[in-house]
């Protein structure tokens, strides 16, 4: 096990840990920070080094070291996070354990008047309920278990094996903090949230507890507790809900108002498939800008207007927008009945009542996609919705494979050409300001996006991935179930084309790059009709280190194209990149690093074989002069192992 080095400056973060290498091989490694749960042991990761190149232990090319040259090799001290200056610590991912998050927002305090337009401060304490031997029962249990700084009796707690975050994105620096004794301020229109990372969910209660200041109120007198409310785990069953509950006064007892918490509900991948071996959640390499995205493979095929087109989605819409030099194309990803991950955007489509060669104007059904089974999808005489409302079929492709709709996930990982990168969004419903749900969607969350998560991480191989995604909770768990691939936070922004939505980190650029630092995604992918009105919200992103992508009509054109790219958009998502790209080469940004990265890999080992070829003879010729085996021994060793990890 790892211990802290004892130091003359009186410096205690120096840890140590002695093992045993090989000698003839190199050894990778990475630090992190990680906590063992105690009653059984699980390690969880909670942060660790992000480095496409990890450290390394090189080969040890002598055959023996003397006595002097190890008395002069002076130890090496590395600094958890930084690598020759990169400095890179992420958050880890769930191997075990389980993440809720509390969000305060849309000002959810309704409390008495005498005390409703005072700034309260929330603090959140996770609460140990499994009842042991000498607990005399759970209610017992509950009145021992008030906060530290609130109860009066001096029993200590039973708490719960728990982390506890809080973010607010009234702070531009918005990034996730612990709690303070008496909990976070909320102001008005803030968006507060916690993440308590807990390792039995079914045994823990949550204590929400209230405090503010008197008026009366010295400069340095604490605020005092106002009110509270327990969150029982009964009341979590779901991935995701709203709770109205009743604030109850904390020195009366009674009723003082009602609070309203909406609550996200993450549990991890399993089994995992992730590792510390390599990970690209925040990568991006400096030369990937202005990067050509095909929007749904070659465009939006039911509002083109010409005859020319291709229906979108398609393997075949995909594989004609690598062939005009897509660097990436982006695409939609939704759950057929049976749990299986098909591409489509719309969540509703239109079926045919009658034989596929008919066509009426009273003879299609409307029907959520996510009511029928793949092979259904597959099999009956599905129209675009499109098609459905205007009683006019736009495509008459039936016998071509490539053309169909509903093309499995998996098909296009594998038949994709590998060098072209995939931005996968991941269709969600989301509620609207005005209440309604885009569709009412029957699955639950962690079940939908572990069935996507899945097959990416099965078959997608050195693709290069990005997630995306309008609903900030889908992103959130995006990240916090996998340590691979990228996320990116879809947002409307200002627009005047399309109804805001209920949570307020959608609906502006300043929101989700704030939501993106704290939850520590790769970026943002902002409307464009947004970045004309106000081009200046592009230096949002790109001063927090974000990456920033765009999407929208108004990417439909040369000029415009080329004006977003000369503002440092990192990829710009549009229509027919057969005719708005400008590129000279038909070819991926990904696929010219793949045969750069191999030129000198060749060039390497083409140096390596050269100088092992002169060494062995220069070899020969000392024992052909007489020169003893010592000597040779003594030589500079031939080449060092390579390494085989993917270059991006």
């Amino acid at each position: 096990m790892p211990y802290k080095l004892p130091s003359a400056q009186g410096d205690d973060n120096i840890w140590c840990l002695v093992t045993e290498l090989p000698r003839d091989v190199s050894v990778k490694y990475r630090y992190l920070i990680c906590s063992v749960d105690p009653s059984s042991e699980n390690v969880h990761v909670r942060r660790f080094e992000t480095h496409i190149v990890p450290r390394q232990v090189p080969v040890c090319l002598d055959e023996e070291e003397t006595p002097s040259t190890q008395q002069q090799q002076q130890p090496k001290i590395d600094t958890l996070g930084d690598i020759d200056g990169n400095i890179k610590l992420d958050k880890g991912w769930l191997t075990s354990e389980t993440i809720f998050q509390f969000k305060f927002f849309d000002n959810p305090f309704m409390l008495k008047d005498r005390v409703k337009n005072r700034l309260l401060y929330v603090k959140i304490t996770p609460m140990n309920l499994r009842i042991n031997a000498e607990s005399q029962n759970l209610s017992t249990l509950l009145e021992e278990s008030l906060s530290n700084d609130t109860r009066e009796n001096g029993i200590e707690t039973s708490t719960a094996y728990s982390f506890i975050e809080v973010a607010s994105l009234h702070n531009p620096n918005s990034t996730y903090e612990q709690q303070s004794q008496f909990g976070c301020p909320y102001y008005k229109d803030d968006f507060l949230f916690f993440n308590v990372t807990v390792a039995e969910p079914e045994n823990v209660a949550y204590l929400v507890d209230l405090y503010t200041y008197s008026s009366r109120s010295k400069d340095d007198e604490p605020p005092y507790h106002l009110g509270y409310h327990y969150i029982l785990p009964n009341f979590l069953k779901k991935s995701e809900g709203i709770l109205e509950l009743p604030v109850t006064c904390a020195s009366k007892h009674r009723p003082l108002g009602m609070m309203r918490i909406e609550y996200l509900k993450v549990t991890p991948l399993l089994p995992t498939r992730c590792t510390l071996e390599r990970s690209y959640i925040r990568y991006w390499n400096k030369r990937w800008t202005g990067l050509d995205v095909g929007h749904r493979g070659s465009g939006t095929s039911f509002k083109a207007s010409d005859g020319n087109v291709i229906r979108e989605n398609t393997i075949a819409s995909l594989k004609k927008a690598v062939a005009h030099g897509a660097d990436m194309v982006e695409f939609d990803v939704q759950l057929s009945k049976d749990l299986v991950p098909v591409i489509y955007h719309d969540f509703d489509i239109y079926v045919s009542l009658k034989r596929k060669t008919t066509f009426e104007s009273n003879d299609m059904l409307e029907l959520p996609m996510r009511e029928l089974t793949l092979e259904q999808l597959r099999t009956l005489k599905v129209y675009h919705v499109v098609e459905g409302r205007n009683r006019e079929a736009r495509f008459f492709d039936d016998d071509l494979d490539e053309h169909q709709p509903f093309p499995q996930l998996v098909e296009a990982l594998n038949q994709i050409d590998p060098h072209c990168g995939f931005n996968i969004e991941v269709k969600w419903s989301q509620k609207l300001k005005n209440g309604r749900m885009e569709s009412e969607l029957t699955f639950d969350s962690n079940l939908y996006v572990d069935c996507i998560l899945r097959v990416v991480l099965e078959h997608a191989a050195d693709r290069r991935i990005v997630f995306s995604c309008f609903d900030a909770d889908i992103c959130t768990m995006l990240r916090l179930k996998q340590n691979l691939y990228p996320v990116m936070f879809l947002t409307l922004g200002v627009t005047s084309r399309y109804p805001s939505y209920h949570d307020p980190r959608c609906n502006s650029i300043e929101m989700a790059v704030r939501n993106a630092c704290a939850t520590e995604l790769l970026g943002i992918v902002a409307h464009t009709e947004d970045l004309l009105r106000d081009q200046t919200q592009v230096n949002l992103a790109t001063e927090k280190g974000l990456i920033i992508f765009c999407w929208g009509d108004d990417n439909n054109c040369k000029d415009t194209i080329k004006h977003l790219k000369s503002l440092g958009i990192h990829a710009i998502i549009y229509d027919k990149m057969d005719i708005y790209s400008d590129k000279a080469v038909k070819e991926s940004v990904f696929l010219v690093g793949a045969r750069e990265s191999q030129a000198a890999l060749l060039q390497q080992i083409d140096i390596e074989n050269r100088y092992e070829q002169t060494n062995q003879h220069e070899f020969m010729n000392s024992k052909q002069t007489g020169h003893s085996l010592e000597d040779a021994a003594a030589m500079p060793a031939g080449s060092s192992a390579l390494s085989t990890t993917p270059s991006i």
